[in-house]
């Protein structure tokens, strides 16, 4: 079975083709490319480095959230588009369980962090090793998130380029059960999210039709519309 995986979810991208378990290739990066720009183009790259034809491909992955509302949009819009112009199965994976797949082998709680600005964050709590779901994919202030965490009294490894955004206090409030991943393992790989798809129930054709992005949050816009109609 050849997935091929798309992560846009936040700035960096990657793109990557699976085949049966094994990376055949992989492109991450993380530049100021915008992915509006720079999606498409890394999808054909990877075919090519593949040596492949969209038309080799069995079924399409995609992060889906959470994340940049923007980053999250073009890859579900060129993810569906793909699904359903090559006839080919559409499947999402959380962008924070991808990112915390990297670190896997740590034995304790695994947390990815992702900005959502004003000290809020979108993150997810895993089991080391068995990346076991302990707290869904949410979207809620660093305080209330650590109030949480400290409250496991077990050690947690941080994860992803914004973690660093919030260090000193993560470090304040855990101390020593605060532990920073290698930042080589910050950026979000393309393969992980094949890895996680493929452990998933292989959606119908239709389904891609309902395919939708997992913000976890609305939209400032709309969150201030709201509130404009509430006064």
């Amino acid at each position: 079975m050849i997935y091929l995986a798309i992560e846009t979810a936040n700035a960096p991208l990657s793109v990557a083709v699976v085949s049966d378990g094994k990376v055949i290739a992989e492109l991450t990066q993380h530049n100021k490319t915008t992915h509006s720009i720079g999606a498409m183009p890394a999808v054909e790259q990877v075919l090519q480095m593949a040596k492949l034809t969209p038309a080799d491909i069995d079924v399409i992955a995609v992060s889906e959230g959470p994340g940049s509302y923007t980053g999250v949009r073009i890859g579900v819009t060129i993810a569906k588009t793909l699904a359903w112009t090559l006839r080919k199965p559409l499947i999402g994976v959380s962008s924070l369980q991808a990112l915390a797949a990297n670190a896997s082998l740590f034995g304790g709680l695994i947390c990815p962090i992702v900005d959502a600005r004003r000290q809020h964050v979108y993150t997810a709590l895993y089991e080391g090793l068995t990346l076991e779901e302990i707290m869904v994919d949410t979207h809620e202030s660093i305080d209330d998130l650590l109030i949480k965490l400290k409250a496991f009294a077990r050690p947690v490894l941080f994860i992803g380029t914004d973690v660093d955004m919030y260090w000193e206090k993560i470090e304040q409030q855990l101390e020593h059960l605060a532990v920073r991943a290698p930042r080589v393992l910050d950026l979000p790989r393309a393969s992980q999210i094949a890895a996680i798809a493929a452990d998933k129930d292989m959606p119908s054709l239709e389904a891609t039709h309902h395919f939708v992005p997992q913000y976890k949050r609305i939209a400032e816009a709309e969150a201030n519309w709201i509130k404009e109609q509430k006064k």
